[in-house]
Parts: C-alpha cells; sequence; structure tokens
C-alpha cells in the first residue's frame, strides 16, 4: 500500500526537518507553504519533499485540502509542521495499511507539549485527531480555524501517538493565540453568533475552570496552569473581538 503524507507550514524551519525526518519512509511528501519568511520550502525540498507555495491563504482547512489534491498514494497521512512520527507509530501505522478490513481511516492519540512539557491532563491527552485515511474517502471542512476531518467511512483507532510540540516558548503562544482567536471570531460573526463583556467574561472563566479542574489541569504542574490560563485567555479575547465586530458592522 502506498503512503502520502500531507503537510502545511509557514515559518516553520524550526520545525519542519525534524517533521519531515520522521515520515522520510513515505512513498510521497507534499508541503504546502504559504508566506514564509525563512527557509521552510528549502529544507522540505532538501528532504525530497514535493513543494507548492500559495499566494493566498484560503484557512486551515481549505490549505489542507489543498495539499490532499497532490496526493498520489493510495492511504494519505496528514501532519502539521510541528508533528512528527515515532518509530512506533511508523510500524503501527504500515501494518493497519496492510490490512486495514472495513476502515476507511484511523485516528491516533496526540501527545503535545507546551512550553517543554509533555501534558497528561488538561485536556490535551488523549486529544484524538484523525489523520490517516483512504485517498478518496475524506477531505478536510472548509474553515479558517480548528478543521476536522470527514470522513465517509468507518474509523479506526491507533494505540500509538502522534508526537506535537504546540507551544515551543512564551511568545509563541501570544502570537498563535492571537490569530487564532480572531479567525475564531471571524467564523463565530459570519455565522450569526453575536457577545457582550459579560459574554466573553463569562467564556474566559468558564475555559479556566475546565482546563485547570475539570480536565485536571492542576496536575500538570505549572505548565498546567499556564496552560488554563492561557486557554481562558484564547477564549475571552475570541468573544471579545466578536463582540467589536458586531459593532464595527452596525456602524456602517
Amino acid at each position: 500500500m502506498s503512503l502520502s503524507a500531507i503537510i502545511i507550514a509557514k515559518n516553520a524551519e524550526g520545525t519542519i526537518r525534524r517533521c519531515l525526518e520522521s515520515i522520510a519512509w513515505a512513498d510521497q511528501i507534499v508541503v504546502v507553504e504559504h508566506g514564509s519568511t525563512d527557509r521552510t520550502a528549502e529544507i522540505s525540498r532538501a528532504l525530497g519533499a514535493q513543494v507548492l507555495q500559495t499566494a493566498d491563504w484560503p484557512g486551515f482547512g481549505p490549505q489542507k485540502n489543498r495539499a490532499l489534491e497532490l496526493a498520489r498514494g493510495e492511504w494519505v497521512l496528514s501532519l502539521d509542521s510541528d508533528e512528527w512520527v515515532s518509530p512506533e507509530l511508523r510500524a503501527e501505522i504500515g501494518r493497519v495499511i496492510a490490512a486495514p478490513g472495513d476502515r476507511a481511516a484511523f485516528r491516533m492519540p496526540r501527545r503535545s507539549s507546551f512550553c517543554g512539557r509533555f501534558m497528561r491532563h488538561s485536556g490535551w491527552w488523549p486529544d484524538y485527531v484523525t489523520r490517516l485515511f483512504r485517498r478518496g474517502t475524506a477531505r478536510f471542512s472548509d474553515v479558517l480555524v480548528h478543521e476536522k476531518l470527514v470522513v465517509d467511512g468507518a474509523v479506526g483507532t491507533l494505540a500509538q501517538p502522534i508526537l506535537h510540540e504546540s507551544v515551543a516558548e512564551l511568545d509563541q503562544m501570544l502570537v498563535k493565540m492571537n490569530s487564532y482567536s480572531t479567525a475564531s471570531a471571524a467564523m463565530l460573526h459570519a455565522g450569526g453568533r453575536r457577545a457582550s463583556l459579560a459574554v466573553a467574561l463569562w467564556h474566559g472563566g468558564w475555559t479556566f475552570f475546565r482546563t485547570y479542574f475539570l480536565r485536571a489541569g492542576f496536575l500538570d504542574g505549572r505548565e498546567g496552569l499556564m496552560l488554563a490560563i492561557a486557554n481562558a485567555e484564547g477564549s475571552y479575547y475570541r468573544y471579545l473581538k466578536l463582540m467589536l465586530l458586531a459593532e464595527r458592522a452596525g456602524r456602517r
């Protein structure tokens, strides 16, 4: 069974090499890159990837579908540039695509690190993601952010995790928070949602309580507290930006 690995990336020279080296065994590697000012494309080509550089940014879902359109393998593995595959996961992938049964796709747990610590709680584990699928049976949802793979068929579950360096430094977390909250607010506004300052405060407080207490973030030490605060801020800013979007639209 042939396998294509697809990746979208931007300014990922710090992580793309590890990602690509972990999937060097794939029959095809596709990297779709947009707007990088670093060596992401150069590194990807040097490691044997087919690189497409796009002029626009349509959102995470549509960008991943662009990469999917270039895949030629019978099976497709989708990764983010800050993720990588362990030898154990590689072996498990090889076994299941050789004998998939009636499964059109497979989900796997994702083990993510936050500021150097792999999180065991806080809603970050096991964090199942569907990333391995038979080509032609699935596509990514056409959304700006928080895209999902929509599968036509049965989905199996793998035991070995994808490894993920979600946040390496606090500066990176702040950039992600700003970008994701802006995109999420735009999606909510387009869907007719509205918010107020009270709503933003409520969502921020609830998100902290859920992450730190209900999802046992306190068991992840200081990083668990840092993550709970970051999640709360992200939720607060999402609904605050939604409120301001509605106000600006009303003044037009």
